[in-house]
């Protein structure tokens, strides 16, 4: 199959509405998304990430309004988030509306649903003919897709369609906070931080999730290898002593070791979770064995960087 590129949402959308699936820009990574309407369409998403079936796909939306088209029993909690941060870079696993296919919630009885703020995605998902789900457009496990060109690396010939746009301004997936049950819980740390979550849920929690390798998690990036590049992560703290190995990378704050082949000075953590997955890819189109990855602080955008950089290493 020859996947198509495009400018044009029209094209993109009418290609969704016929049951195919398409890939589209949003402000965290590149989304790979199927209507919910078409179930078929939903399982060619698997099939073309390789994703494993018991692994959540997140609902995305282009107004508040369709928000009971894919959940119920919205509580006061997630409105107020909802008041707060949609559209944005917030997903809410809620209960989910029955209408909702099973293969979209792995099974599950919730749901994720996020209302993106990137003026594409909100252009696309107003065409489509109704709540489209939609995981990150990459092969699963390696790094998001935050420009088109990484997703036609990934899935060219896999999927239908890449509706192109500008390279993803934030580059780290949504925050996700669980708000099915009494007392919402943070699930994956994004741009929406813990500490802002807080000003509007004061009794907000840190995962406390399940992720055991036999349990169905409530939101993607829980249980498998995420995130991952060929070469091998080693994390280290600013200004710890490196022993620079050959054709090895450094990302981070601080300066980099000296003898690094390649490296990426970063000037904040905005700029470390914008450019963390695309510097993954250059490092693997380059032939670098390691990446030395700083961590940086436990708080605020540093939180959701540590937790990917984690993840990357498998040490979660």
């Amino acid at each position: 199959m020859h996947t198509i590129l495009t400018d044009s949402t029209e094209d993109a959308a009418r290609l969704l509405n016929s049951g195919e699936v398409v890939a589209f820009p949003t402000e965290t990574v590149y989304g790979l998304g199927a209507c919910i309407c078409h179930p078929e369409a939903i399982r060619k998403i698997f099939q073309a990430k390789g994703r494993p079936g018991d692994n959540p796909l997140i609902v995305h939306i282009y107004s508040v309004e369709q928000l009971y088209d894919v959940a119920s029993d919205i509580n006061e909690g997630a409105e107020k988030l909802i008041a707060r941060f949609f559209p944005g870079p917030l997903t809410l696993v809620l209960k989910k509306n029955p209408a909702v296919p099973d293969c979209v919630t792995a099974g599950l009885d919730t749901v994720g649903v996020r209302c993106p703020s990137h003026p594409v995605a909100r252009e696309f998902l107003r065409l489509a003919c109704g709540p489209v789900a939609a995981p990150s457009a990459n092969i699963s496990g390696l790094p998001s897709s935050t420009s088109w060109q990484a997703v036609f690396n990934d899935l060219d010939g896999r999927i239908a369609c890449i509706l192109k746009g500008e390279k993803s301004t934030i580059g780290l997936e949504s925050t996700i906070v669980d708000c099915s049950g009494p007392l919402p819980v943070l699930l994956r740390a994004g741009a929406i931080t813990f500490e802002a979550l807080q000003e509007v849920l004061p009794k907000i929690t840190l995962n406390n999730a399940c992720t055991s390798k036999e349990s169905a998690p409530k939101s993607p990036g829980l249980k498998y290898l995420h995130y991952a590049p060929k070469a091998s992560i080693v994390l280290c703290n600013p200004l710890e002593p490196i022993a620079v190995e050959k054709d090895s990378a450094y990302i981070g704050i601080s300066s980099p070791p000296e003898g690094v082949t390649l490296a990426k000075q970063c000037l904040n953590p905005e700029e470390y979770g914008r450019e963390l997955f695309s510097f993954f890819r250059r490092c693997d189109s380059e032939g670098i064995r390691v990446i030395y990855c700083e961590l940086p602080s436990a708080t605020g955008l540093g939180r959701a960087i540590r937790d990917r950089l984690t993840r990357a290493a498998g040490k979660n």
